[in-house]
């Protein structure tokens, strides 16, 4: 066995060492260099493309080749060759394709060419899309995102890229990765990354993204969040409602003629593409294209998009993509960024044979040892030359790599990183770093600090975190947490304390568990309905203290396990002395009329506060999202989401007379919930739940069922709480209650036909919550309103109606990013 695998290898070494190397540049007429060109072997799909330069190179086996390169609005060249033992530098210089025009006889108010090419193409979309059934290949991919400028600040912290470089033109990214595609209609696919590097981290993955943005869909998504409605293909079956056509001329290439159809949106402000695209006369398919995207697009987060593809014929019957290269640009507070990312396709095969159960969970599996390939596998592999800059990149960043794994750099890299920012401080919390002994100190923000409740009166609530990374790689989930916390309140004197300890691990996936303890302040709903910040705003500034609370010495353990299929087990253990507290002070600087603070308790459903009681409580649940689709790293595997629902079933036990324990009940929960994308049509979301008491011979008030309840201006969550439901009014000890959460994100349509809201980029949405207990106990709100204000915020008017009548009227307010207001 040992001298058949020398035998092999030095068989592979002894052909590679015969093999001749083809090099050279693609320009245009006037010696610009041509990116990303395509080199082919005529008569085939193997071959070569030039980077960004226009370099490219191959190597060959002795013989005879016709070698053509091609670049899209450019006539492609052809050149025989004789290739030995010599290396040969073979140049390519491209003339702008020049275009015929077909004899038409033109009348005032005749219809352009273009269309009756685009009804053809459009007639056979469905054909080419479903073409191939399945098929497998091998993708390049090289992605790199670069800065040509950038502030010196950012939110008051000082940008620092820790690379030694003060320049305004850097580098950001750059990865490389080289991966096997399968697909198998309509919807199975696999991508397996087989070799992969990122500039300056040996140990993490780069681009894997290997999928062909195919212009025979109707609807085409190009990335995740640049637009969630998608864009409209060109030859999409309606898309002669959106775009008009102007036939540009036809060139000839290899015997068929291709025309070329300048593609043009009817409107601004729809999700539609600009540019060319390439139709092969007769048979009607895609040669190239040449498409684009910008803000008037409806795009989000990017200035601009452009996309090229060019497809090469496999066979007489069947064509396949070449090559795919995105470029991205964007300029954002200060940020000017820009980039490309190449997919370049090849050993393709149309009729592939997979195993049984090949097409799994797992949609992208990343191979061990992928990235420690050494720099001659990529300079052997490579079909896209590197640039003088990219070539820099890796020199730089790996040898800066090295030097950060210095104990004495990573004290400095401390140094720089610790110092204090005020706004950090104040608003978000301040983290300080450890890196030799990969440990984080963190401190809550001083907003967090300090509070102010009708219980405690000013309130000191120090609170922080400490995490360690207890494995090397920095994509291991092995890690620890200790969240101590202290709290004094200034009007009752009471001093609470309390910590969580959490361990995070899981090679495969996914399992964590924790447990902690002390004496500290609660909520009677311990969702929190109500944050500490905007208590503090409604109780000192108008004399509104909604929220109540209660202590308890406590105790609890929590775990959390993913076992794969889509399956989540999760449980809590936890024990808890409650002690009733009341108001302590009626300090306001509002003192409005007729306006008082209400007890420490709920008024609606108690005429007084609950007695000190003890309560052990625990509880279990399951979570299962079918069709649950994962990565899955050499270390762990990551569950990525579904498109159906995500169901959970937990069940809830306060268990009587063990530690004392006064309660004795049984209670459990069913949701189900989804996000639907709809495309063009926007996002419908939903949440929906039953649930109910199944023993409540003793109940205490913190048990009952509660409903997230807001009377602030503050949004409530929206898949889970009621916008404008005071906090503990239909809290309940029923045996049976249905919960309903539903809103449709428009994403722009209908709002992109009104010229104020789509110039401003203003998203409509709508929705509905209710829940049912009995006949007199039901309430619903249903609101409107606009999202995406300016990129972060919603704004929304709700109407409440009990007993099918207006309740109540108001509107909210929801910031994204930041939470629970």
């Amino acid at each position: 066995m040992r001298l058949l695998t020398l035998l092999t290898l030095f068989i592979g070494i002894y052909r590679s060492g015969q093999a001749a190397r083809i090099s050279g540049k693609v320009t245009d007429e006037k010696g610009q260099m041509l990116a990303y060109a395509s080199i082919l072997i005529k008569g085939t799909t193997q071959g070569a493309t030039a980077n960004k330069e226009g370099g490219y190179f191959m190597q060959l086996e002795p013989g005879t080749y016709t070698i053509v390169a091609q670049y899209v609005g450019y006539n492609r060249q052809e050149k025989t060759i004789t290739v030995g033992t010599d290396n040969i530098i073979l140049d390519f210089q491209l003339s702008i394709q020049q275009l015929s025009l077909k004899e038409v006889v033109v009348r005032p108010g005749a219809e352009d060419p273009a269309y009756e090419v685009i009804r053809n193409a459009i007639q056979k979309r469905p054909y080419y899309l479903n073409q191939l059934k399945t098929f497998q290949c091998e993708v390049y991919i090289k992605g790199q995102l670069q800065l040509r400028a950038y502030p010196k600040k950012f939110m008051g912290e000082t940008i620092d890229f820790e690379d030694g470089d003060t320049s305004q033109k850097k580098m950001l990214f750059l990865s490389e990765t080289v991966a096997r595609y399968s697909v198998e209609k309509p919807r199975r696919s696999k991508i397996e990354v087989l070799s992969t590097k990122v500039s300056g981290r040996s140990d993490e993955f780069g681009l894997s993204t290997p999928q062909i943005i195919s212009f025979y869909e109707n609807n085409i998504q190009v990335g995740r969040n640049l637009n969630p409605r998608g864009f409209i293909s060109p030859i999409a079956g309606n898309a002669l409602n959106f775009y008009r056509y102007h036939y540009e001329g036809s060139f000839i290439e290899d015997g068929r003629e291709i025309n070329r159809i300048k593609v043009i949106p009817k409107r601004r402000y729809e999700p539609l593409f600009s540019g060319y695209i390439n139709i092969t006369e007769g048979d009607w398919r895609i040669h190239s294209l040449q498409l684009g995207l910008t803000k008037t697009s409806q795009m989000e987060l990017i200035d601009s998009l452009n996309i090229e593809q060019l497809y090469v014929p496999y066979n007489k019957d069947v064509w396949v993509i070449k090559t795919q290269v995105l470029y991205p640009a964007v300029k954002l507070l200060g940020f000017d960024a820009f980039g490309s990312f190449v997919n370049v396709y090849s050993r393709f095969n149309i009729a592939p044979s997979f195993e049984h159960r090949f097409f799994n969970n797992t949609y992208l599996k990343i191979y061990e040892g992928s990235n420690k390939k050494p720099a001659v596998f990529w300079d052997s592999i490579r079909p896209v030359p590197l640039h003088a800059e990219e070539i820099a990149d890796y020199q730089r960043k790996d040898s800066l790599e090295e030097a950060h794994k210095n104990p004495h750099y990573l004290d400095s890299i401390d140094r720089r990183r610790n110092k204090v920012n005020w706004f950090s401080l104040l608003a978000t919390g301040e983290n300080f770093y450890h890196e030799k002994n990969r440990e984080t100190y963190g401190v809550n923000p001083l907003l967090q600090t300090f509070a102010y409740n009708t219980v405690e009166g000013w309130v000191v609530n120090l609170g922080g975190r400490y995490s360690k990374r207890l494995d090397t790689i920095a994509t291991s989930r092995r890690a620890m947490y200790v969240e101590p916390g202290l709290r004094y309140g200034f009007s009752n004197h009471h001093i609470n304390y309390a910590g969580t300890f959490t361990y995070t691990h899981g090679r495969k996936y996914f399992s964590s568990f924790s447990f902690g303890g002390g004496k500290w302040i609660f909520q009677l709903n311990n969702a929190n309905p109500i944050s500490q910040f905007s208590n503090t705003i409604r109780s000192w500034l108008f004399e509104r203290n909604y929220a109540k609370f209660y202590e308890a010495w406590y105790a609890k353990f929590n775990f959390t396990k993913e076992v794969g299929r889509g399956l989540t087990f999760f449980g809590a253990l936890k024990f808890e002395d409650r002690l009733p507290l009341e108001n302590t002070t009626d300090y306001t600087l509002a003192n409005r009329k007729n306006i008082e603070f209400t007890p420490n308790y709920p008024e609606e459903i108690m005429g007084e506060n609950f007695k000190r009681h003890q309560a052990l409580i625990g509880n279990v649940g399951i979570s299962w999202l079918p069709g649950t689709k994962y990565i899955e790293y050499p270390e762990r595997i990551v569950n990525v989401g579904s498109r159906y629902p995500l169901f959970t079933l937990t069940y809830t036990q306060g268990i009587n007379k063990w530690l004392g324990s006064d309660i004795n009940y049984s209670k459990w929960r069913f949701d189900v919930s989804q996000s639907l994308n709809l495309n063009l049509g926007g996002n419908f979301r939903y949440k929906l739940a039953l649930g109910g008491f199944l023993k409540r011979d003793s109940v205490a008030v913190i048990d009952y069922t509660h409903f997230n309840g807001n009377q602030i201006l503050a949004s409530a969550d929206y898949l889970s709480g009621f916008q404008l439901l005071p906090y503990y009014k239909y809290s309940n000890k029923n045996k049976l209650y249905a919960e309903g959460h539903i809103e449709h994100h428009f994403n722009g349509l209908l709002t992109n036909k009104i010229p104020v809201l789509r110039s401003i980029n203003w998203y409509l949405v709508m929705g509905a919550n209710a829940f049912y207990i009995s006949s007199n106990k039901e309430y619903v709100e249903v609101f409107t309103g606009f999202e995406n204000i300016l990129k972060i915020a919603r704004f929304d008017w709700v109407w409440g109606f009990e007993q099918g009548r207006v309740s109540t009227m108001g509107v909210r307010l929801g910031i994204r990013g930041f939470g629970k207001l």
